[in-house]
């Protein structure tokens, strides 16, 4: 007989990201912060490899990401839009980690499956903060995957990539639930 945590399943039926626009001061301290991670990193890694890494963004690196992004979408020609944008997660943002994926050489372990772990700590770390009371969000954009962004704003080497930023703050406001997927439609039985 499996253990049943009826709990942490309520949680996980119910869990819903906060718009990073949204979350306000204050951001958890270090002290806090700390199980949070502790958590994202027993995530699932064949191999254990830890193909991953974090680098935890307080409000002074989150400004000079903001004014990158801004350089950097110029620089690329990006619309005022995607400029703003971009420059926009960083400058709305308290704190943030930024989940650094890192292709490790393996014989064993597919690069794939290095990028799934890295997803599945990004996918842990936003619900060991929801699960905590802070409000939480995973976001990308353009920044993330412009390389000249990465190596000087955050110091990336060649074999690694941003997975995702997690913003995490205090809920401003509670997001209304929306459409979810139609486990009909997406789910198949195979019997034989």
């Amino acid at each position: 007989m499996p253990q049943n945590h009826q709990t942490a399943l309520e949680f996980l039926l119910s869990r819903r990201s906060r718009p990073a626009k949204t979350l306000v001061a204050p951001a958890p301290d270090r002290d806090a912060l700390l199980p949070l991670l502790t958590a994202a990193a027993r995530s699932p890694d064949h191999g254990k490899l830890e193909p991953w890494r974090f680098i935890v963004l307080e409000q002074a690196a989150m400004a000079r990401l903001a004014d990158l992004a801004e350089r950097r979408g110029e620089a690329l020609g990006k619309s005022d839009d995607d400029i703003a944008k971009g420059r926009s997660q960083f400058d709305q943002g308290i704190l943030a980690v930024a989940v650094i994926e890192v292709q490790k050489p393996s014989e064993k372990i597919p690069a794939i499956e290095q990028s799934y772990s890295a997803g599945a700590v990004c996918l842990a770390l936003l619900n060991a903060a929801l699960a905590s009371g802070w409000g939480a969000n995973w976001l990308s954009g353009w920044p993330s995957h412009d390389r000249a962004f990465c190596k000087e704003g955050l110091g990336l080497a060649e074999n690694e990539r941003i997975a995702g930023f997690i913003h995490i703050a205090s809920e401003g406001s509670k997001p209304p639930e929306r459409p979810r997927p139609d486990l009909d439609a997406i789910t198949d039985w195979v019997s034989q």
